[in-house]
């Protein structure tokens, strides 16, 4: 019998290959932030140690959050906003067709 609790990390799993695969999921935010640092940071040719000293982390933790090693935290992303000058902007949309 499967933990329910492994069954999010399995979901992220799942999520984490089709991404790889090239399969495309508009609900995988994380991979989309990630790739919305990494164009904010070259765009303003800071290097990962550069945003991380205006951020108050480490080199590897926006390397991490490049890479799509980890969820960020939302005072992570708002830091990192802040230093790219930037406004982070979440929203809830109904699942589905809306329209």
């Amino acid at each position: 019998m499967t933990d329910p609790g492994h069954r999010p990390l399995t979901r992220l799993g799942e999520k984490a290959r089709a991404r790889l695969a090239g399969v495309e999921d508009d609900g995988w935010f994380f991979a989309q932030i990630a790739e919305q640092v990494v164009a904010q940071r070259t765009a303003r040719n800071l290097s990962q140690r550069e945003l991380a000293e205006l951020v108050g982390t480490t080199q590897s933790a926006i390397a991490r959050l490049e890479a799509g090693g980890r969820p960020p935290r939302i005072d992570t992303l708002l830091k990192i906003a802040d230093a790219l000058d930037c406004e982070l902007a979440v929203e809830l949309r109904p699942r589905g067709d809306a329209s």
